[in-house]
């Protein structure tokens, strides 16, 4: 049926609804029938097809390749499977095990983040209104619709209060159109064009003014937007800044790591050569296939595959614990842009404030009178002992019930038969009502604004002319409350009101002044100690209101953002400054008063242009556009639109000022334990690198300059490994990838919100951390290869070697200081300056990846069949001793660097 071609009466009828909407058993009946309100979503992979893109990786491939080769080459020589060729299967499958596990967690975050961030509608069901997730909607629901919203199905409009919606998803047209209720084209075959349907509301449309009630004709697939849901439901996955640096570091170690295997595969064959590794018969397939073997498995060891995994995994547990601090991530980028914010611009209300007001004083000649006016003139819905409404309202009408006037008393005397809508731009509203037969106005607002509509004034029994002297009278009681922070509003009346107007514009004129009420919200207790850490963080907060310069200079006194009035401007001598000028003086400002919505977007470019990082909060429908120019943009969960939702980077379920500055230092700290991890895994990657390439080149030349002589071929071919592949891919599987996960659970260092901003531009490496990677590899290296020269030399000594084959102590020695060393270097990693001696609290996290690492890697050494796969020595106390002693040895070691590094800083 075209609904927009029938009366509402046809509308209701048809689907099977009222004015009072469907009941509860009803409208779940037909949610079971029909299914959600939501469009059709992508199909997600299949575990197997995630499994299978996790063998994708070119240097898993390699790997699988080498383990081929390995295992055709063993059956060619009659020697059956190598072990090698186990473990290397056994760490691939693991690996993508891991991946896809990975993978199905974070797609389970980000649907957990959605629904608490999902839409939610305003519905009457059974003749009372309710609030639920707008996925619940059926048809025949009866929806209510304000400023703000976002039009949750597609509905049939049959109350319309000057009700705009902006079409530009469905239409193109970027220009809100008016709402009507009639029927179109009644009588008419031809059809009504989509942006001409003025009595319907299609979903995702949003209502930029007014308010209206409809019936929802559509739901799901079904709607307009169903129709184009190909091309919505195309889901767009989208890296960090951080996850695309990674990738671009990735790629380029990739390079450089297969440059260096091709390079030792080549020495590697050339020193057989001249050793005389191919003259034996059928010695050139082996040697080929063990120097192809190292060179693979380094490619694939030394490559840190797994930093996008602990990357995503950081994020999805910081974004978990900040929704559970009432810090909504609805955009991963966020995360990494909270660290280096330097500016914060917040709304006052219900923000820096409680957002609960209360009326505590009035100007007036006739209370009885200003508490009826404003009751009336308000939006708020009195449930029982509930008052429900904007805040601001509801303290009015809870100031009308202190005097025993009940709004819902006072409707059914005074009925609303007309109304102009309050907006941002006229700041006020406007109500009529049929007192017994005479139509009454009243008009509430601004002072200032509604103030300069009157020409009269109530003296407490007549209406008489305004005169310049009760205009001071008004404007000096206007400035004491406004002196004390008290929010002030101005209530006006017109008898013989009419009910047709065109704008709002023309009733608001010629008005009868009868009051003001002047009404507090308190500061909320917890915002003055984050302005303080906001100082100390290097972060600028700045005040924007709507308010009176005078209250916003009060509250702002007392939050501790300024000390002098100076430091505030208002919107009027906003408007009236150029861009260049404006420019040039936004550091002198940090209150910001009477602002219109657009001023905010102008607030945001001038500090963009000051190159700062900006974040910005907003719950009204005009504060979309600078909530989106924001780097940072912050919605407001209580009392913000689903269009600010929509465009925010981050919703706070609380509107607390407070809460965007723990997100702050919740942002720095998970970005500080990706650096951490990076740095660790970075750091091992390199050692792995340093010590094959030493070992496969130099390794002959140090074992002779400490005593080895060469009987026949005990320092030639592969007799100098210091470690296999297998041992590669057990440090990147057990001994990295634990400690890793560890570091993005550290705790944020005592220091984290008592520094500047980072820079937005900082690249992975910045701040020392390339030196840091480069020297704690080299350091790394140094031990493991220490561990193997003294294991050789001892056994060499000992007689223990056998020609042609690898010394299996001095690589077990090696193997479990390298272990070893990773553990305790994760411990170093906890900080990048401080001594981890000082830290306030523990990481067990690291503890028991230590403890697990350490028996692991134990079995791995002292269980027999276990030690004969992976060619290791049973060590004696003595040599299991010295491994550890080399390994713990890096703790020291890194303190010191750390301690020259913090005096080398203390003297810049």
């Amino acid at each position: 049926m075209k609904f927009y071609l029938e009366s509402a009466e046809t509308v209701f009828n048809e689907v099977g609804s009222s004015e009072n909407g469907l009941s509860e058993q009803e409208a779940l009946a037909r949610l079971e029938k029909n299914g959600k309100n939501k469009l059709d979503e992508g199909k997600k992979d299949s575990l197997l097809k995630k499994f299978v893109d996790q063998l994708k990786d070119p240097m898993i491939i390699m790997l699988i390749v080498a383990a081929a080769i390995s295992c055709v080459t063993g059956f060619l020589k009659g020697e059956g499977l190598d072990a090698d060729v186990f473990i290397i299967l056994f760490v691939v499958i693991v690996n993508a095990v891991l991946g896809v596990y990975q993978e199905s967690k974070a797609e389970a975050a980000i649907e957990a983040l959605q629904k608490m961030s999902a839409a939610k509608s305003k519905v009457i069901r059974g003749g009372k209104m309710q609030i639920i997730h707008s996925e619940d909607l059926v048809v025949g629901d009866v929806i209510v619709l304000e400023a703000g919203d976002s039009v949750p199905a597609d509905a049939r409009i049959f109350e319309s209060a000057s009700m705009k919606i902006e079409e530009a998803a469905l239409t193109g047209e970027s220009v809100p159109v008016n709402k009507a209720i009639k029927a179109l084209g009644l009588g008419s075959e031809d059809d009504v064009p989509l942006g001409d349907r003025k009595n319907m509301a299609y979903m995702g449309s949003s209502v930029v003014y007014g308010r209206g009630t409809a019936v929802v004709t559509a739901t799901g697939m079904d709607t307009e937007m169903g129709k184009i849901a190909d091309a919505l439901a195309k889901a767009e996955d989208s890296e960090t800044p951080l996850q695309k640096k990674l990738n671009q570091l990735s790629k380029i170690l990739s390079v450089i790591v297969i440059i260096i295997c091709v390079a030792i595969f080549a020495i590697q064959l050339i020193a057989d050569y001249f050793n005389g590794a191919f003259s034996q018969s059928g010695a050139v397939l082996e040697t080929v296939l063990e120097c192809f073997m190292i060179a693979v498995s380094l490619a694939v060891a030394a490559i840190p595959e797994g930093l996008a995994a602990v990357v995503t995994i950081v994020l999805s547990i910081g974004v978990t614990n900040m929704s559970k601090k009432n810090a909504v991530i609805r955009k991963l980028t966020a995360v990494e842009t909270l660290g280096c914010a330097q500016i914060i611009c917040s709304d006052k209300t219900g923000t820096l404030t409680q957002n609960k007001m209360t009326v505590v004083e009035e100007f007036t000649k006739d209370k009885t009178l200003l508490a009826q006016g404003m009751s009336l003139c308000t939006d708020v819905k009195v449930e029982g002992e509930e008052v429900l409404g904007e805040p601001t309202e509801v303290a009015l009408v809870n100031y009308a019930l202190s005097m025993d006037m009940n709004k819902n008393d006072l409707q059914k005397s005074m009925p609303r038969v007309a109304e102009a809508p309050f907006d941002s731009g006229r700041k006020m509203m406007s109500t009529i009502h049929d007192a017994q037969g005479k139509l009454v106005q009243y008009t509430k607002g601004a002072p200032d604004v509604v103030l300069a509509l009157c020409t009269k004034y109530f003296d407490g029994e007549k209406a008489v002319d305004m005169t310049y002297a009760l205009r001071e009278e008004i404007a000096a009681a206007n400035k004491q409350m406004a002196d004390r922070a008290f929010r002030v509003l101005c209530l006006a009346m017109k008898e013989d009101a009419v009910t047709e107007f065109t704008e709002p514009t023309d009733i608001e004129k010629e008005l009868t002044f009868v009051g003001l009420t002047g009404m507090i919200d308190p500061v909320r207790p917890e915002v003055k100690d984050a302005i303080i850490e906001c100082n100390e963080a290097g972060i600028r907060p700045i005040m924007i209101t709507g308010d009176h310069r005078d209250t916003a200079v009060a509250i702002a006194k007392e939050l501790g953002i300024i000390d002098d009035e100076s430091a505030s401007l208002t919107g009027a001598a906003l408007s009236k400054m150029s861009d260049e000028e404006f420019d040039a003086n936004v550091e002198k400002y940090s209150v910001y008063a009477r602002v219109q919505p657009e001023h905010k977007t102008r607030i945001v470019n001038a500090w963009h242009k000051k190159g700062m990082v900006t974040a910005m909060t907003g719950d009204g429908v005009n504060d979309a556009p600078s909530i989106k120019s924001a780097d940072i943009g912050v919605g407001m969960g209580i009392t913000g639109t689903d269009v600010t939702k929509n465009v925010a980077d981050m919703v706070l379920s609380d509107d607390n000022f407070a809460t965007i500055v723990h997100a702050v230092g919740e942002g720095r700290r998970i970005y500080d334990n990706i650096r951490k991890a990076i740095q660790f895994l970075l750091s091992s990657n390199l050692s792995e690198v340093l010590i094959i390439l030493i070992g496969t080149v130099f390794m002959g030349l140090i074992l002779k300059a400490f005593g080895v002589t060469d009987n026949g071929a005990l320092l030639a071919g592969t007799a100098t490994t210091v470690l296999l592949p297998t041992h590669l891919l057990w440090i990147n599987l057990v001994t990295d990838c634990f400690p890793a996960l560890a570091l993005g659970l550290e705790k944020a260092e005592p220091n984290i919100m008592k520094r500047k901003p980072r820079s937005s531009s900082d690249g992975i490496f910045a701040q020392g951390m390339g030196v840091d990677v480069l020297y704690q590899g080299i350091i790394v290296t140094i031990l493991t290869l220490s561990a193997y020269v003294i294991g050789y030399v001892d056994a060499f000594n000992e007689g223990l070697l056998v020609s042609g084959e690898t010394c299996k102590l001095a690589m077990t020695m090696a193997f479990l200081t390298m272990s070893m060393c990773e553990i305790f270097h994760s411990f170093n990693m906890r900080s990048q300056r401080q001594s981890i001696f000082k830290l306030p609290t523990q990481n067990w996290a690291i503890w028991g990846s230590m403890v697990l690492s350490l028996i692991l890697t134990g079995l791995v050494i002292e269980i027999k069949p276990i030690a004969n796969m992976f060619n290791f020595y049973n060590l004696d106390w003595k040599h299991y001793l010295i491994a550890m002693a080399l390994a713990i040895s890096i703790i020291p070691i890194v303190e010191i660097v750390k301690a020259c590094q913090r005096a080398a800083s203390k003297n810049k």
